[in-house]
């Protein structure tokens, strides 16, 4: 008989991804047991393994929802009809305001990817390379002239705003959508212009 899936079983999934999120982040991937995230989930041992087979599948399934919701979140902005250096605004502002609320799941992906083996590691960096590519085209585009025949300054460049958005969620993760949108502008008008232009 097949056993029929119950009608919560989405948003028990969500809850579990959730709770599991900040055992990994607080404890480690290699120290949580899912005795340990079964308790932290308020389900028992055997109910979370109705949902995981192990830890393993959860933390992939973590960073996976995560990384694919923040992917289509940045991606999808509409940029239509903006400028050169709104776009790189608007790209800098969403993925601030993306990162809010995410704090757990943020910090698993800084640590978790490379427990997962290679082929779930290289789907979860699809998902970071199209966001890169994004951020990286709107910097070319806002400065094109800087980065002519310049593919490792323009890295560099776009992982350095990344670093700077990053340092952000680390010291003001409870921080408001206003503090957001303030620190996008002084990042993109850093980016673009220098601590003279800000």
């Amino acid at each position: 008989m097949v056993r029929t899936i119950a009608k919560d079983h989405d948003e028990k999934r969500k809850q579990i991804l959730k709770s599991a999120a900040k055992v990994f982040a607080d404890q480690g991937f290699d120290r949580a047991s899912m005795s340990l995230l079964a308790r932290e989930c308020g389900i028992s041992k055997a109910n979370i393994y109705h949902y995981y087979d192990g830890k393993d599948a959860l933390l992939f399934d973590i960073l996976d929802t995560y990384l694919q919701e923040l992917r289509e979140t940045i991606c999808g902005i509409e940029l239509d009809g903006l400028s050169p250096t709104e776009r790189l605004h608007a790209i800098v502002a969403a993925t601030l305001k993306a990162y809010q609320g995410a704090d757990n799941e943020h910090r698993v992906q800084t640590t978790g990817i490379s427990a997962l083996p290679p082929d779930q590691q290289d789907v979860l960096r699809g998902y970071q390379r199209d966001m890169v590519q994004q951020m990286s085209e709107a910097i070319r585009a806002a400065a094109p002239e800087v980065f002519e025949g310049e593919k490792g300054k323009l890295y560099s460049t776009t992982m350095s705003v990344f670093g700077m958005l990053n340092w952000f969620y680390m010291w003001n993760s409870h921080a408001g959508a206003e503090a957001r949108e303030d620190y996008a502008r002084l990042v993109s008008d850093l980016t673009l212009k220098g601590v003279r232009g800000i």
